[in-house]
């Protein structure tokens, strides 16, 4: 459907996940107009007008979209992508425009509300309790442990954690109540089971589909989505199971009209429901890979629905794969970005989003916000856009500036400086066995001179580079090392000898690519050279 007749479109947020919203409204012949609480929101330039609002602020919101109807008309509003769904259907509720209940938005906004929604119907959901304060010693919980401890109120995984015992639950807690707007934590039991994300559209009640994907969870007691995988895997029947128990969430909300989102689990009792939200996903699905695996845009359908019209051409008509991967950084100071553009033109790879800089400070991921990057591949072969996802995102270099007391700290194992958070959670890039650690220990750790030479080689560790360990990317040990060459611009050859003015790199260097990946050996490389070039000898990790 093309409109000719320059009705307007508010869509709420400017930012990479609502990118494709505001061109697409803009293919329909739609006039659009973002608000966004960034003034340098990332896609403004994709809007006919732009405003700064806080998207919480659902009286402004709605202040502004009575101006917009004063001054030429204002025919639906929505917003992908964002977890502010409650702010469209309040000024949707008050401008008499297509939407939800404001009461249905926030049932899909709080998950207590949510929960509760769901144990009402009856549907498969954990069972819970909310928190407005950290429990005291000596709590008890009315289930059992392991537990989630999350904001009733956030998105992108901030403040979401695996507990498995009472000693875990008052930290837990207080994380998440940091990160919660209304001050309220909720603990739920924990589902076991992989975990999938569906979109779908919702016109008059009716609910369709629109993407179903393998999502690929890592790092406990964290919850870091490192991608997913358009369509799933999942058997047919299953699949089919868990559908039917999103369709059911949805109505269980009171999502009529728009779209809705929803992390599902097949657990040991069956499909469970995560979560539902009143909107079309972000995490780069709705707007990017079911459009590259189906050739169907659910956002096109979403944005007829928000102007109380009938969305068309819902079907798929393509079967592809399309794969997103994350890739992400051992904690540090950047000092630079390689193999962006190799691996943004790689074969099959459709988008690389890069979203740090040299000079950021990165730390490894507690949170979906946290990764420094994405790559989207899409192909008629399943294995050929999961290959070229996992391998554009693996090219990618992040080198650190050495020294760096945080990136110190974490080769060392021990928690950041001038914090309580430590680093256990965070697995060593290559998890190798107490033999490889054995054989690690009697290495040769070779005294660096102060001055002279920068020119090192490596003492062999046959024992770890002939194992076929790959790291949590998936990276061989020769691929990490040929990264640390490549970052440092060293040959540094492995050899028993290297010649009068060639520095050993030896136990230590060897511990720093075991903990930290390709990043702790080139780290270690530049801190080697950063000795080298004051005479400054820094504290040995």
């Amino acid at each position: 459907m093309i409109f000719t007749h320059n009705e307007r479109i508010l869509i709420l947020g400017a930012g990479i996940m609502q990118g494709p919203a505001l061109r697409i409204a803009r293919e329909m012949g739609l006039k659009t107009v973002a608000v966004d609480g960034d003034p340098q929101a990332p896609c403004i330039s994709l809007a006919d007008r732009f405003e700064c609002i806080d998207l919480k602020e659902k009286e402004k919101i709605t202040a502004f979209g009575r101006l917009l109807r004063l001054e030429g008309g204002l025919s639906g509003i929505m917003t992908a992508g964002t977890d502010f769904s409650a702010s469209v259907a309040y000024a949707a509720e008050k401008l008499g425009l297509p939407g939800i209940p404001y009461e249905a938005a926030l049932n899909a906004s709080d998950k207590e509300r949510m929960r509760q929604c769901f144990k009402q119907a009856g549907l498969p959901s954990p069972e819970f309790m909310v928190l407005r304060e950290s429990p005291r010693p000596g709590f008890i919980l009315p289930f059992g442990y392991p537990v989630v401890v999350k904001p009733v109120d956030n998105m992108g995984g901030r403040g979401c954690r695996r507990v498995d015992s009472p000693a875990g639950l008052e930290p837990a807690v207080k994380d998440a109540l940091r990160f919660s707007r209304s001050g309220r934590a909720i603990v739920e039991e924990y589902m076991d089971g992989p975990e999938f994300s569906l979109d779908a559209v919702v016109y008059q009640g009716e609910v369709t589909l629109c993407g179903f994907a393998d999502r690929h969870i890592f790092f406990p007691p964290y919850f870091i989505e490192m991608g997913h995988t358009m369509p799933s895997e999942l058997e047919e029947k299953f699949q089919a199971q868990v559908v039917e128990v999103f369709t059911a969430g949805i109505r269980a909300l009171g999502i009529t009209l728009g779209a809705a989102k929803g992390d599902l689990k097949l657990s040991s009792r069956g499909p469970m429901i995560g979560e539902i939200a009143a909107r079309l996903s972000g995490g780069y699905m709705s707007g990017w890979t079911y459009p590259y695996a189906s050739g169907v845009e659910p956002i096109r359908g979403a944005i007829l629905a928000a102007l109380g019209k009938k969305p068309e051409t819902l079907a798929p008509c393509r079967n592809w794969t399309s794969a997103e991967r994350a890739f992400i950084s051992i904690p540090g100071r950047i000092r630079s970005v390689r193999g962006v553009e190799e691996a943004g033109s790689a074969e099959h790879i459709k988008n690389l989003f890069l979203r740090v800089k040299t000079g950021d400070r990165v730390r490894f991921p507690e949170n979906n916000v946290g990764k420094c990057g994405n790559v989207i591949s899409a192909a008629p072969s399943r294995q050929a856009a999961i290959t070229a996802a996992e391998r554009a995102a693996c090219s990618i270099g992040i080198r650190l500036e050495a020294p760096d007391e945080e990136t110190e700290t974490f080769l060392a194992g021990g928690p950041f400086p001038g914090t309580e958070n430590p680093t256990a959670h965070i697995p060593p890039a290559f998890r190798v066995s107490p033999v490889i650690l054995d054989h690690l220990s009697v290495l040769p750790e070779p005294l660096v001179p102060s001055g002279g030479t920068e020119d090192f080689f490596i003492l062999p560790f046959p024992k770890f580079t002939e194992s076929g360990i790959l790291d949590f990317m998936g990276r061989s040990v020769e691929t990490s090392l040929g990264m640390v060459r490549n970052l440092t611009g060293f040959s540094l050859p492995v050899g028993v000898e290297g010649g009068e003015d060639r520095i050993p790199l030896g136990r230590s260097f060897w511990s720093a690519l075991i903990r930290g990946g390709y990043q702790g050996g080139a780290y270690w490389v530049d801190r080697l050279v950063y000795e080298i070039k004051t005479g400054r000898n820094l504290e040995s990790l």
